[in-house]
């Protein structure tokens, strides 16, 4: 392929540009906020399970608790009205009174075993809880360095999309004027290499940093100025300038 010198120098610009638009895409991608944000979410999805299954165990051991209240309440309550017939003298019957001493020391021994099973709840629900505020404290606290990584991402991103836009705007001018075929070439080792053209730089392929031998030098240095000398190693087009070191 044959193209005028300034075209192919022209092709260098196109090839810094499209570097620089690569560079703030990778940098894009690669954000160092985005991998703590992927940790975090999914902490917060996996702490999303854990707030729902503590929250129940709360609310079980809350309506356990309340029933043991209840429970200790209704057997006091019974213990209380029998102590205060006895004391009334209501019960006169020997036998009964008798009886109703050996209910009341049985309904000691009942309250007792309540209120014991009523701590123990009381105890299981203070520790449940405890693991829910944890559990709740964490969230909260994950929501906000998600907030705040989030911002950091934001910005990050519109500076970059600013600069990607300039890079953009800056392409369309720096092809104006380029043959269809040198530009169809750059176009078509751009998507399979990154970048297209690359200098020759002291006796150095810019692209891929091979350097090239004695017999590729020579041929290079032979070649017309209008020649499209491609890279043996990366295929990409190598520009020649005074830097070469022919």
């Amino acid at each position: 392929m044959k193209a005028d010198p300034t075209h192919q120098l022209a092709l260098l610009d196109v090839a810094e540009l499209d570097r620089r638009a690569a560079q703030l895409r990778h940098q894009r991608a690669s954000l160092p906020e985005l991998a703590e944000i992927s940790a975090l979410e999914s902490e917060r999805t996996a702490l999303t399970d854990q707030v729902r299954d503590a929250r129940i165990v709360v609310d079980d051991l809350t309506v356990e608790q309340s029933r043991a209240d209840r429970e200790v309440e209704q057997v006091k309550a019974r213990r209380e009205r029998d102590r205060t017939r006895m004391d009334a003298g209501q019960i006169t019957n020997p036998k009964d009174l008798e009886r109703m001493q050996h209910e009341l020391v049985s309904l000691e021994r009942r309250i007792s075993t309540l209120e014991d099973a009523e701590l123990e709840v009381m105890e299981r629900l203070e520790e449940a809880q405890q693991v829910l505020d944890a559990l709740a404290i964490r969230a909260d606290d994950i929501d906000a360095r998600l907030a705040e990584l989030v911002t950091a991402r934001d910005e990050k991103r519109a500076g970059i999309d600013r600069s990607l836009d300039e890079v953009t705007a800056s392409r369309g001018p720096a092809t104006e004027g380029l043959p269809d075929d040198l530009t169809a070439l750059y176009e078509r080792l751009r998507e399979q290499k990154g970048i297209g053209a690359s200098l020759l730089r002291a006796r150095q392929c810019g692209g891929c940093n091979m350097t090239l031998d004695a017999s590729e030098l020579s041929r290079i240095r032979s070649a017309p100025a209008d020649e499209v000398i491609r890279c043996e190693e990366c295929q990409r087009i190598l520009v020649r300038t005074d830097e070469s070191g022919l």
